[in-house]
């Protein structure tokens, strides 16, 4: 019992990373309808920013303590992911109003390999270490229910925590605040959102800011763990079968979705893999995402389209 506690809580924690990873593709996709492969990139880049921000911040302004710089960093960092939502929203969004989607698609393509080369660029091609001071080391809890207790690893706890407190502030955002009811209101209808007076344009901007910010929280977060260098564009990659499980349009259906791929993953390969030669997480999240396709292609939460004709 102790070691399946051990692989799920391990599920749980992994599935909360990719939930956050997955929220940018919903945030963005609700609001503008965009499917944005860019997301990877984006982690990416914010991640890079941090790291080297919290590495040049102590030199450039004398500052040695710790939570200082990087809270400075951090600042720094989200000002850069704003000036990016900016430029990308007045340089590519607004010239393709109306456009296909397969020509946003191309456009986030576009923006994905623009966002690699000039974090490479900016910020180096090497591997870099992000420091906010979540703990390495497991811990044993349950003792006293199991002998040995339930190994626990105490940066993941403090990562899920984080993903979770993220995306208790993202439903309060969109459910509470004027901005985010506006953000739905250009969801569910772009142009009825116009004919009230909300603008789309700062709307976008707002939506791919707050996709920004989830970028850079999960890059941080897996750039603690993994550390930062550029195969972590493959993150985005991982959130793809999350967000199709739990349905493109929906929120809570990123969280659940993100919770089923993580749990499903560690307890395949604990259970499944033994039988198949291993390597079942890689591809588990894949396959379970196909059955989807094949028989709720809107996912758990997400809206299924009726055309009439």
């Amino acid at each position: 019992m102790a070691f399946f506690l051990e692989a799920l809580f391990g599920g749980l924690m992994a599935g909360m990373l990719y939930s956050l990873v997955a929220l940018g593709f919903v945030l963005i996709f609700k609001a503008s309808g965009v499917f944005n492969f860019a997301q990877g990139a984006m982690v990416l880049f914010a991640a890079l920013a941090m790291a080297r921000f919290s590495e040049w911040i102590p030199g450039w302004l004398g500052i040695e303590d710790k939570f200082m710089g990087n809270l400075i960093a951090f600042v720094l960092a989200a000002a850069i992911m704003f000036m990016l939502a900016w430029l990308i929203e007045r340089l590519v969004l607004r010239h393709l109003v109306n456009q296909e989607g397969v020509t946003l698609l191309m456009a986030t393509l576009g923006i994905t390999y623009f966002l690699d080369g000039l974090g490479q660029t900016i910020f180096g091609s090497d591997i870099y270490k992000i420091d906010v001071g979540m703990p390495k080391d497991p811990v044993f809890l349950f003792d006293s229910v199991f002998p040995g207790g339930v190994l626990v690893n105490l940066e993941d706890v403090y990562a899920a925590c984080i993903a979770a407190l993220m995306v208790v502030v993202l439903s309060l955002f969109f459910q509470k605040t004027g901005t985010g009811r506006a953000l739905r209101a250009v969801a569910d209808d772009h142009q009825a959102a116009q004919s009230i007076g909300i603008p789309l344009n700062r709307i976008w901007v707002i939506v791919w800011f707050v996709a920004g910010i989830t970028a850079l929280v999960a890059g941080i977060i897996w750039g603690s763990k993994m550390g930062v260098q550029f195969s972590l564009t493959t993150v985005a990659l991982r959130a793809l079968p999350v967000i199709i499980l739990g349905g493109l349009t929906s929120v809570p259906g990123a969280i659940i979705g993100g919770l089923i791929i993580g749990v499903g993953e560690k307890l395949s390969e604990v259970y499944l893999g033994p039988f198949v030669g291993g390597g079942i997480e890689i591809w588990f999240a894949y396959v379970l995402a196909l059955v989807f396709l094949l028989f709720r292609p809107q996912g758990l939460f997400g809206e299924k389209i009726i055309d009439r004709v």
